[in-house]
């Protein structure tokens, strides 16, 4: 739920961008940008208690699917909440 706050938060702030929480060993991200990265990255889209949809990624393959993300001509912005 922290990370959904968070995306969210930045996403005001940055609304034409993915935005990509890290949480833990994990990147997440939400609503439409979790769709897009779905779709370009091949990730499971799911649905949190929220109603909102997320998809999340460990963050060892960050350097895989940036590229793709990016080559998609996406703007990627990365939050660390550790």
């Amino acid at each position: 739920m922290k990370a959904f706050i968070t995306h969210t938060n930045i996403k005001i702030k940055h609304p034409d961008a993915i935005i990509l929480v890290r949480n833990g060993d994990f990147y997440e991200t939400f609503s439409r940008d979790a769709q897009d990265v779905s779709r370009i990255c091949g990730t499971t889209l799911t649905t949190i208690p929220t109603g909102q949809e997320q998809t999340m990624f460990p963050y060892l393959v960050l350097d895989t699917y940036l590229p793709k993300l990016i080559r998609a001509g996406k703007r990627i912005a990365i939050y660390d909440a550790m």
